[in-house]
């Protein structure tokens, strides 16, 4: 079996952001050389998350405003008597989680029509991690 190993970095502009990470995950598959296997992608902060869902701007807009209204901001989150203020970015994240296993089938991603890979930043403008860890045959 073959393992390959990548970590992808970010410091997004804005607090709250979801990029396309596809073309990154796909990138690492071919560096890999693996045809048959998975692909755990994985943020690798409290604060952010990975899905696989469609890349359609109006639906990453709804995904947005619903997290939003299942974890809003708030002053009187517990977690800020700590002196911080991401309360509801650790929520958020809980909601969209922090990894997915990707299949591999042939060399290539194996999803859906329209699925594709994001990293879901809820705490951001400053430097966090993601990784990528390919394995198969």
């Amino acid at each position: 079996m073959k393992f390959h190993t990548e970590y992808l970095w970010f410091n997004t502009p804005k607090h709250r952001e979801y990029v396309n990470i596809t073309p990154r995950v796909e990138e690492a598959l071919r560096k890999s050389g693996v045809k048959e296997g998975m692909i755990l992608v994985s943020a690798m902060h409290i604060t952010a998350g990975v899905w696989v869902n469609d890349a359609e701007d109006g639906l990453l807009q709804d995904i947005d405003e619903w997290l939003e209204k299942q974890a809003p901001f708030r002053r009187d989150y517990r977690h800020h008597r700590t002196g911080e203020t991401n309360g509801d970015s650790h929520l958020k994240s809980l909601l969209v989680h922090h990894q997915v296993m990707v299949p591999v089938t042939e060399g290539k991603l194996d999803l859906g029509p329209w699925q594709q890979v994001y990293y879901a930043e809820f705490d951001g403008q400053r430097r966090k991690r993601a990784i990528i860890k390919v394995m198969g045959e």
